[in-house]
C-alpha cells in the first residue's frame, strides 16, 4: 500500500495517536478538549498524502526543499499556519510544537512499516513524505514565531503608549517644583534630576513606539513642511553641546540645504548619530551637510576606534547595542537609536550608511529634497 493511501485509510488511528501524544505535552491545567487536542490534525495529514499524490519533477523537488514558489500543493501553508495559532492560544510552546510533529512522524513511519512494501519504491516514498512533514513543520514554527514575536511587540507598544501619561504628569510636575522660589537649594536639584531623568525617559518610551511600530509592518508616520537642513543640523549641534559640554563638534554647511522633510524627526536622527560620535568616538565629531540637485546629504563622523566589520551588517538592527562597536563606555538604553535613525531615513524615502575605518567612523544619510510621501 501507498504510503499516502495508508495515511488515510487509518487516519483516526493516527489523529488518536497525535492527540494522546498533545496531551501529554500540553500545559498542566490547561483542561482541553479532545476537539482541541485533534484541532487540525486530520488538516495537516490530508495535505501530507495530497502533497505525496501530487506529480513532483527533479526541479518541484529542489523548489521544495528550499522553499521556492511552486514546491507544494496550494493550501499547504495555510494547514501549517492554522495550527501554529491554535498551538499558541492554546499555551504550547514551539519546542512542544516540534515535538508534535516529531512524534507524528515516527507515528505514520512505524504504522505504515508493518503493511508497506519493500524496496526503493517505499524508500522514495518514504522520501516524498519527510519532504512534506518537513515542510509542513518548517512553515507551522515559522507561524509560530511570527506570532509570539507580534504579541511581544503588540504589549511593548501598548505598555510604551499606556506609560507617556504618568510620565508627563511626573515632567509637568518636575518643571513646576522647579519654579517653586520657596524649595531649598537641595530641593532644586532634586527636582532637576527628576526632570532629566524623565526627559530621558520620554526619549526612551518614544524610540520604543517607533521601535514596535516599526516591526509591526507600519510606516513611521512623518510630518513634512519646508525645512532648512543646515538649521536642522546647527540645533542638533546645540542640543548635544548642552548635554556634553565637553564635546568638540564641528559644524559644515555647503549649497542649498531647502527641502520639504519631518524637521523633528530628522533632527531626532542627527542628534541620535551625534551623540554616539561622542559617546563611543574621541577626539572632534564632524557634521557636514551638503546640499546638491535633488538630493541633501548629510555626514556625522568621529574619530576613534573602528567598528568590528563583523559588527557592521546588523548595525542598523534593534537591540544591537554600541559595546559591539569595541569601545569604552556602556550603550544607554535599549540600542535603538541607530534603528530608529534607519526607520527616519526610509519614512523620507532616503537612506542611511556607515563606513568604518582605522581614522574613524562616517554615518551618511542621504535624503530627497521632497520626498513624495503623504503624511
Amino acid at each position: 500500500m501507498r504510503l499516502a493511501d495508508f495515511i488515510e485509510s487509518d487516519l483516526n488511528g493516527l489523529i488518536d495517536d497525535w492527540a494522546k501524544y498533545a496531551l501529554v505535552i500540553s500545559q498542566e491545567g490547561a483542561n482541553l478538549s479532545q476537539a482541541q487536542l485533534r484541532d487540525s490534525a486530520p488538516q495537516i495529514l490530508s495535505a501530507i498524502a495530497a502533497d505525496m499524490r501530487s506529480m513532483q519533477s527533479a526541479a518541484q523537488q529542489e523548489a521544495k526543499s528550499r522553499r521556492c514558489e511552486g514546491g507544494a500543493q496550494p493550501g499547504f501553508d495555510q494547514v501549517a499556519y492554522l495550527h501554529a495559532e491554535e498551538r499558541l492560544a492554546q499555551g504550547f510552546g514551539m519546542n512542544d510544537v516540534v515535538a508534535e510533529f516529531r512524534a507524528l512522524r515516527a507515528t505514520v513511519l512505524r504504522r505504515w512499516q508493518k503493511t508497506s512494501p519493500g524496496g526503493a519504491e517505499a524508500f522514495q516514498e518514504m522520501i516524498r513524505f519527510n519532504e512534506a512533514i518537513d515542510q509542513m513543520l518548517s512553515e507551522s514554527v515559522r507561524r509560530y514565531a511570527q506570532q509570539t514575536r507580534r504579541i511581544g511587540d503588540l504589549f511593548a507598544g501598548v505598555l510604551a503608549h499606556d506609560l507617556r501619561s504618568p510620565l508627563g504628569a511626573i515632567l509637568n510636575s518636575a518643571q513646576l517644583l522647579l519654579l517653586d522660589e520657596g524649595l531649598s537649594a537641595s530641593s532644586l536639584r532634586a527636582a532637576a534630576r527628576v526632570q532629566r531623568g524623565s526627559i530621558r525617559m520620554k526619549e526612551m518610551i518614544d524610540d520604543l513606539l517607533v521601535f514596535t511600530r516599526g516591526r509591526l509592518g507600519d510606516t513611521l508616520p512623518v510630518s513634512l513642511a519646508p525645512q532648512d537642513m543646515g538649521r536642522i543640523c546647527s540645533d542638533a549641534v546645540d542640543e548635544v553641546r548642552a548635554s556634553y559640554p565637553d564635546a568638540v563638534i564641528r559644524l559644515d554647511l555647503t549649497g542649498d540645504l531647502r527641502g520639504t522633510w519631518d524637521g523633528t524627526r530628522i533632527g531626532q536622527m542627527i542628534v541620535n548619530l551625534l551623540v554616539n560620535g561622542v559617546r563611543y568616538g574621541s577626539g572632534e565629531v564632524a557634521v557636514e551637510a551638503v546640499g546638491r540637485d535633488e538630493n541633501v546629504t548629510v555626514v556625522v563622523s568621529n574619530e576613534g576606534n573602528p567598528i568590528p566589520e563583523r559588527a557592521l551588517p546588523t548595525l542598523f538592527d534593534p537591540m544591537t547595542r554600541a559595546s559591539l562597536h569595541n569601545r569604552e563606555g556602556t550603550a544607554a538604553g535599549m540600542g535603538l537609536g541607530l534603528y530608529i535613525c534607519r526607520c527616519i531615513a526610509n519614512a523620507h524615502h532616503g537612506a542611511i550608511g556607515v563606513k568604518s575605518t582605522g581614522h574613524g567612523t562616517s554615518f551618511t544619510i542621504r535624503i530627497p529634497r521632497s520626498p513624495s510621501i503623504s503624511s
